[in-house]
């Protein structure tokens, strides 16, 4: 069993049905990979986390599911995120666009323009995002 209390939290969204959603996802195995957008990071203080990675996924009770590992992490233009990795997001998108409409409405809601300190933030083909690929390495439910 892994020890847990030395791992960063890996959170999926914000707490509530779509975080429930995601975590349910990666679980079952449909989702390896995930989108976030690099000025979050810029705003927390954070770096980006390196490949090899560990991390506990969290679930909207604030509880740890599972035990992630990163298997890449790419800077990229959002213009530039491809269909394989929408898919792989396991939200069900068919096509890059209906998954750029879905997480541009994320991006655009309350709860993130809130986080970010900015009541008017939008993206655009140029807004970097860090795309992240990951795997199960351990299930703690």
């Amino acid at each position: 069993m892994a020890n847990t209390e030395q791992l960063k939290p890996y959170l999926l969204a914000f707490p509530g049905p779509l975080r429930d959603r995601l975590v349910a996802a990666v679980l079952s195995g449909e989702k390896t990979s995930t989108t976030g957008l690099l000025v979050e990071y810029e705003a927390e203080g954070e770096e980006l986390p390196p490949v090899g990675e560990r991390s506990a996924l969290i679930d909207s009770d604030g509880r740890e599911v599972a035990v992630l590992e990163l298997t890449e992490v790419r800077v990229l233009p959002l213009g530039e995120v491809d269909l394989r990795h929408a898919l792989d997001e396991g939200e069900g998108h068919r096509s890059v666009a209906e998954w750029r409409a879905d997480h541009e409405a994320f991006w655009h809601g309350d709860e993130m323009r809130e986080a970010l300190g900015d009541p008017d933030f939008t993206v655009d083909d140029t807004t970097l995002v860090v795309a992240e690929r990951f795997r199960v390495v351990q299930d703690l439910r």
